[in-house]
């Protein structure tokens, strides 16, 4: 797998969650795709934009979540992309801050609410990720780790 926070990282990530269940699992999609109203990144650009996403600079809390948001807004995957990029941002959390996101502190209307608003404005995300950071000694805590990935699954329900 690769370094987290690259591209190929997220779909190595995406592969190993929905290679057994959907056959584009780890592809690009080739289809524009929109969600509530917002439309994500053109297909047009995705090929370009995914290696530039890649290669933005993550070595603090800011940087992270403008990588994030911006991988957001690309949203390549036809689905799927939640899921795969909440671990794509905890792998680089742990990476370089060691810490990685409770999503079982964060609840899913907040959560999705603040993911909306990200393309404009990332303070709200910033603010549920941050309250909800684990501390450096629960990250091989099993139990907290499986509580989490289940909450964030919840999230696409």
């Amino acid at each position: 797998m690769k370094s987290a926070g690259a591209w190929e990282c997220l779909r190595d990530i995406h592969v190993m969650l929905f290679g057994g269940l959907l056959d584009f699992a780890g592809q690009v999609r080739t289809r524009n795709i929109s969600k509530g109203g917002f439309r994500f990144a053109n297909v047009i650009f995705l090929q370009d934009n995914l290696p530039t996403i890649s290669g933005m600079p993550q070595s603090n809390f800011p940087e992270i979540l403008e990588k994030y948001a911006e991988m957001n807004i690309a949203h390549p995957f036809r689905e799927g992309n939640g899921r795969a990029m909440r671990l794509w941002l905890d792998g680089m959390l742990e990476r370089e801050l060691n810490t990685r996101i409770d999503w079982a502190k964060i609840g899913r209307e907040e959560y999705l609410s603040a993911m909306q608003r990200s393309p404009v404005n990332t303070l709200e995300l910033a603010a549920l990720l941050k309250n909800s950071m684990l501390p450096a000694e629960a990250l091989c805590d099993e139990a907290v780790f499986m509580a989490g990935l289940s909450a964030s699954y919840k999230y696409e329900m």
